[in-house]
């Protein structure tokens, strides 16, 4: 079916709809074999609370972006090639229902469906999408993938020491290696972690003194991926254009 529309007149004008969508700071789209299989609005959980977002699902990659006007609209385009990617399912817990998240060495994130049978059709679509491509190119599924940062609501006080409340002042923190919340003062040193970013990035101490005696895999974080709560707007949450993985810390 995928090779079928590949050079389809119809899938073409669907890419190039989606191009257009996004505008000029947008990446183009259209290359030779790359069919679009569907799209959606799903609930991204960023860190500041869950917001809309636009998905787009190719054969070999995922897109996504904010919503401006109507659904017709978004800008900051965000492209995850899918041989990197693998996806969980999250256990449904209060207001957040239908999860699963969407793991990459790059960067890892939940995502929430409006009912039951979406999130079905979209993990079963990008199963496939997955399985197809590591076929065609032999490679086997990636091991290795960015920590899912613990959204700032789940945590008053910091994650590694127990004692720091956060404040306006004392702000939160991600660590990049684990995605627990800490403070300034059990986050301060950087480490590099080649998949996430070409420079050193804030680590907690924790996982600087594992990661620095060579014990990486003991750093990974060990708390579940699901969440016990949902997270609570506030008067001091960023406007919607704002994202995670915009922010520094």
């Amino acid at each position: 079916m995928v090779d079928r529309l590949a050079n389809s007149e119809a899938n073409t004008r669907r890419i190039s709809i989606v191009e257009n969508c996004f505008g000029a700071a947008g990446q183009p789209l259209t290359i030779p074999g790359r069919v679009l299989i569907g799209e959606g609005v799903l609930t991204k959980l960023c860190r500041k609370k869950p917001k809309a977002r636009q998905f787009f699902l190719f054969n070999d990659i995922l897109v996504y972006g904010n919503i401006v006007i109507q659904k017709k609209k978004y800008n900051k385009q965000h492209i995850i090639p899918l041989e990197n990617v693998t996806i969980d399912s999250i256990q449904d817990e209060g207001d957040l229902r239908n999860g699963w998240l969407i793991k990459t060495p790059t960067k890892s994130f939940a995502v929430f469906a409006a009912t039951a049978t979406e999130k079905s059709e979209w993990m079963n679509h990008i199963n496939k999408c997955v399985s197809d491509l590591l076929s065609k190119s032999g490679k086997t599924p990636s091991n290795d993938h960015a920590a899912v940062w613990v959204p700032d609501s789940e945590a008053t006080v910091c994650m590694r020491c127990q004692k720091a409340k956060f404040t306006p002042v004392n702000r939160r923190h991600h660590c990049r290696k684990c995605g627990f919340v800490v403070c300034g003062p059990c986050s301060e040193k950087r480490f590099l972690l080649p998949s996430q970013s070409s420079k050193p990035v804030r680590i907690c101490d924790f996982c600087y003194d594992l990661l620095s005696t060579g014990e990486m895999t003991a750093c990974q974080s060990t708390r579940s991926d699901s969440y016990s709560q949902s997270p609570k707007s506030s008067s001091n949450d960023v406007s919607d254009d704002d994202d995670d993985e915009d922010s520094s810390d």
